[in-house]
């Protein structure tokens, strides 16, 4: 995923996430103790793992749709059905396994293997994933800064900034290479992407796919955190719990985590106290919440069992 790194700098980069995510696990451990993690699992209930299952559903062929489209553009073809059942075996990888992009890397190596292409596989599952934690992004930044939250005010400006000169920064590089020229290899890499961006998100009914895809796949999360938030004991109103929600879920993007977990729980934990709640409370909810998207993966689980019997059937070893 990073060749510039080599091999040792890739090991070396797959143990600091992991480490560093334990370590922000042991911190928040000794800030608040082990209590909000016990109550965490407690506050899984019945109603809310219907709600996990729904949520999963939805989101999960939003996801598959959206890949399957950005597939299409680059001239793969990938029915929905496969899709589907495809992100819900990553999904469950990526929420059981260290690292968080297990699931979306053996993704992109069983398509592209079974196309015959796993450069082209590679390239589809990045340009999807990208162009879909682009629009989260996005939608995230603009719905902080529309919803009222006093305490959090100057977080969401500081976020909102961030985000404009990321965006800024990104751009103006992009003009910068084009404008002094680059090396014959980055000039193929450069016209490769240009190319995958232009046939698989440009055109003009995959790019609206994968925006209302992606919007439903940001909301149906920030639904089921409130849901966890609920189940945890939380009563309070949604206007204070939406924003501290949304920095949550912003929280699991940061590289260091255990399959998804460590940032999210920090995050809450200080977001839920800044907006007048408490850190315990925020880590409860992140707790449920991981808890909730495990079991919302785990038809992810029956998919490999099924694709590894069936390859054991016919005597063709899964890889």
């Amino acid at each position: 995923m990073r060749p510039w790194l080599g091999r040792a700098g890739r090991a070396v980069w797959r143990w600091a996430r992991v480490v560093g995510g334990v370590l922000l696990l042991v911190l928040i451990a000794r800030r608040v103790g082990g209590g909000p993690f016990l109550d965490g699992v407690r506050a899984v209930d019945g109603a809310a793992l219907a709600a996990a299952v729904g949520v999963g559903v939805v989101t999960t062929v939003c996801c598959a749709w959206r890949w399957s489209l950005v597939a299409a553009g680059l001239g793969v073809r990938l029915p929905l059905p496969e899709a589907v059942a495809a992100y819900y075996r990553a999904q469950f990888l990526n929420t059981t396994l260290p690292g968080g992009v297990v699931g979306d890397v053996h993704r992109a190596v069983r398509h592209g293997r079974d196309i015959g292409d796993v450069k082209l596989g590679f390239r589809a599952v990045l340009l999807e994933r990208f162009a879909g934690q682009g629009v989260g992004i996005g939608l995230a930044v603009v719905m902080l800064v529309a919803l009222p939250s006093p305490a959090l005010a100057p977080v969401v400006v500081t976020v909102a900034a961030v985000a404009l000169v990321a965006v800024a920064a990104l751009v103006t590089g992009v003009l910068v290479l084009r404008a002094r020229g680059m090396s014959p290899r980055w000039a193929r890499v450069a016209r490769r992407v240009r190319s995958d961006v232009r046939h698989g998100l440009l055109p003009r009914r995959t790019l609206l796919v994968v925006v209302v895809a992606s919007s439903v796949v940001l909301l149906g999360n920030v639904a089921l955190f409130l849901v966890a938030a609920r189940s945890a004991g939380s009563t309070a109103p949604l206007t204070v719990l939406t924003p501290v929600t949304l920095l949550a879920l912003l929280a699991m993007i940061v590289p260091l985590n255990v399959a998804g977990w460590g940032p999210r729980e920090g995050v809450a934990a200080w977001a839920f106290g800044t907006a007048g709640l408490t850190a315990a409370q925020g880590v409860t909810a992140a707790v449920t919440y991981g808890l909730l998207i495990l079991v919302a993966s785990l038809p992810g689980a029956a998919v490999l069992v099924l694709r590894w019997r069936r390859r054991e059937a016919i005597g063709v070893p899964d890889g």
